[in-house]
């Protein structure tokens, strides 16, 4: 019998070393493009918080990641969709909670408090302008398609949404933001919009 349950606990021991020499693994292959996916979409302050929730939840997770290998190290392609997701998710919680707070400290202190804008915003004014004009769903369309380079379907898999609508999101988005750019420039934007990219 204590055979037996020297056994299982040697069995328990290497299960939680194959884990986190898998969720290792995970971690040098998403870590940078999560944070560079936060820091596109958050304030600088947030981003670490964000990040930590996010990679919490993919270490509780591990299992459920599609793409993830049993043994191998994980592909980016395959992995990041669903983790990027997870980041979605979390950061979405965090601007919940944000917006709870300020709801309580404008209450409390009779005073509006409005977010100043990402630091990044100066570079590109009119392109974040154009931006603005598109619902909360075609502007995270576009962001994962031109910032993090995601075809349709992977897109689909960070929003829930189908390949189809995705594709249709996006082609009326750029078309949106070309137009207002072209508004706001006075000038031709330079060249239809490329569908290219979603063909990977």
């Amino acid at each position: 019998m204590r055979t037996d349950s020297r056994v299982e606990s040697l069995q328990k021991q290497e299960h939680a070393r194959s884990r986190e020499r898998r969720y290792e693994a995970l971690v040098r292959v998403v870590a940078r493009p999560l944070h560079r996916y936060l820091l596109r979409r958050t304030h600088l302050n947030q981003v670490d918080d964000v990040l930590a929730e996010t990679m919490l939840v993919l270490w509780r997770r591990l299992d459920d990641i599609p793409g993830m290998p049993a043994e191998s190290a994980p592909v980016a392609d395959q992995v990041l969709p669903w983790c990027y997701g997870v980041a979605r998710g979390c950061l979405a919680n965090t601007r919940r909670a944000e917006r709870r707070r300020l709801r309580l400290v404008e209450r409390l202190t009779h005073m509006a408090s409005p977010s100043p804008p990402p630091a990044h915003a100066n570079d590109h004014e009119d392109l974040y302008a154009a931006m603005g004009l598109l619902g909360e769903v075609d502007r995270e369309v576009v962001l994962l398609w031109g910032w993090e380079e995601l075809s349709p379907r992977a897109i689909a898999e960070v929003t829930g949404l189908s390949p189809n609508a995705v594709s249709i999101r996006l082609h009326r988005a750029k078309k949106k933001l070309a137009a207002a750019l072209e508004r706001k420039n006075g000038t031709p934007v330079g060249h239809k919009a490329d569908e290219g990219r979603s063909n990977r």
